[in-house]
C-alpha cells in the first residue's frame, strides 16, 4: 500500500509542477495548534507523539494508546482573527494509528462597502453589509510503524475550503507525510514535508459580486484574480531529547529547521533554499505542571537606515496536566520583538486512557 502511495506522490508531482507555484498560499495552515506547541517556539516536529502530531507530524501518533482529543483556540491583531482547531486521533493497533482534525481560520463581521454609493454619488448607509473571510482545513491522518526499529511513517490528506463572504470561494486538497525516528539512546529525530504533492486550490468567482467590486472604484479591479493556487512544498527537519534533571523534574529540548524551497527574508536565504531555524524547551514536574519557552522565526529586516537587523518571535507558555485533562496556555509573539501584538492561545487535551 505505501510503495503504490508513493508511486501515485510522484506521478502527481511530475504533473502539477509543469504548472505555476505560489511561494504564499493557504498561509493559515503554517499557524500552528496547540498551545503547548506554540510555547516551544513551534520546535516539536521530532517529539510530538499526541493527538495533536496530525498536524506537526502524523508519524507521531503511532505513539498514543488511546482515544485522545484536542480543542485550541487562538485570537491573533488584538482579536480581529479568529483561529480554532479541534482533532479526535486513535490507535488502530499496536502498530498504527488514524486521526482527524479541523481548522478554521477567519475574520468576521467585515464591512460591505461595495454599494455604499449609488450611480448619482448618493451615500446610502442601508446599503451597507457584514460578510466573513474564512478559511478550513480537514485533515485525514494515518500513522503506522515501519519494519525498521524505531521508525514511524505518516501521512495526511487534507481537504481544504475557503470563503470570501459571497464573493468567491475555492476547495482544494494536498499531502503531507513524515517520518520519525527514536534511538536506543532515546534521541529523537522528525522529518516532516508539508504539501508534498504541492496544495491545489480552485476558485470560483461571483460574477455579480466581482461586477460590484469593479463598479465601486471606477478604473481599478479591472482584472479578475488567478483562479488556480498552487502551494509549494515545504520541509521541517528535528532532533530532540528528553533529560532528567533531578529528582521529579526533567527537561525537553528541541532544534528544528524549517526550510521553504524559494527565497525569503529567513535566516539562511538563497535562491533554492531558505531555513528558519527554531529552538524550544520545557521543564515538567511528575510530568504534571510544564514551563516553556522557545524561539523561531528568525527574519532578516531591512531598517529605514539601511542597516540590516534579526527579528524573532519569543514564546512563552505553562501547562498543567491531572487524570487524563491538560491544559495549556501560550503566550505567542507573532510581530517579533520590534511589534506589540501578543497573541493568547489556549488549548485543552484529553486522554482517555486515563478513565478506564
Amino acid at each position: 500500500m505505501i510503495r503504490y502511495l508513493f508511486i501515485y506522490l510522484f506521478l502527481f508531482s511530475s504533473i502539477i509542477f509543469g504548472q505555476s507555484l505560489r511561494n504564499y498560499s493557504n498561509e493559515f495552515l503554517n499557524l500552528g495548534v496547540d498551545a503547548a506547541s506554540f510555547g516551544m517556539g513551534k520546535a516539536v516536529i521530532a517529539f510530538s507523539s499526541d493527538v495533536n502530531s496530525i498536524y506537526w507530524n502524523p508519524a507521531g501518533l503511532v505513539n498514543i494508546v488511546d482515544i485522545e482529543g484536542s480543542l485550541m483556540h487562538a485570537e491573533y491583531f488584538q482579536g480581529i482573527g479568529k483561529y480554532d482547531f479541534a482533532a479526535y486521533a486513535q490507535p488502530i493497533d499496536t502498530e498504527s494509528a488514524i486521526g482527524v482534525s479541523l481548522i478554521r481560520f477567519g475574520v468576521d463581521d467585515i464591512l460591505n462597502t461595495t454599494e455604499l454609493i449609488d450611480n448619482q454619488g448618493n451615500i446610502n448607509y442601508d446599503n451597507i453589509s457584514l460578510f466573513s473571510a474564512a478559511d478550513y482545513a480537514l485533515t485525514l491522518a494515518y500513522a503506522r510503524k515501519l519494519l525498521l526499529s524505531g521508525i514511524s511513517l505518516g501521512i495526511n490528506g487534507k481537504v481544504v475550503h475557503r470563503q470570501i463572504g459571497d464573493f468567491a470561494s475555492s476547495w482544494g486538497f494536498g499531502l503531507d507525510a513524515g517520518l520519525q525516528y527514536q534511538t536506543k539512546t532515546d534521541w529523537k529525530l522528525g522529518l516532516m514535508f508539508r504539501d508534498l504533492t504541492t496544495t491545489f486550490n480552485a476558485w470560483s468567482i461571483d460574477e455579480d459580486e466581482f461586477a460590484k467590486v469593479q463598479s465601486a472604484i471606477p478604473g481599478a479591479n479591472d482584472q479578475k484574480p488567478e483562479t488556480i493556487e498552487l502551494t509549494k512544498p515545504k520541509a521541517q527537519l528535528g532532533v530532540a531529547k528528553k533529560f532528567e534533571l533531578f529528582r521529579d523534574f526533567n527537561l525537553l529540548t528541541e532544534f528544528d529547521l524549517n526550510m521553504r524551497f524559494y527565497e525569503t527574508n529567513d535566516l539562511i536565504s538563497t535562491s533554492f533554499l531558505s531555513i528558519d531555524p527554531a529552538f524550544g524547551f520545557q521543564v515538567d514536574y511528575i510530568d504534571m505542571v510544564f514551563l516553556r519557552a522557545g524561539v523561531n522565526n528568525f527574519q532578516q529586516q531591512l531598517e529605514f537606515n539601511q542597516n540590516k537587523t534579526i527579528a524573532f518571535e519569543p514564546n512563552f507558555g505553562v501547562g498543567f496536566r491531572y487524570s487524563g485533562i491538560q491544559i495549556d496556555y501560550a503566550l505567542a509573539n507573532i510581530a517579533g520583538l520590534n511589534g506589540t501584538l501578543f497573541s493568547n492561545i489556549f488549548s485543552l487535551k484529553f486522554d482517555l486512557s486515563y478513565f478506564r
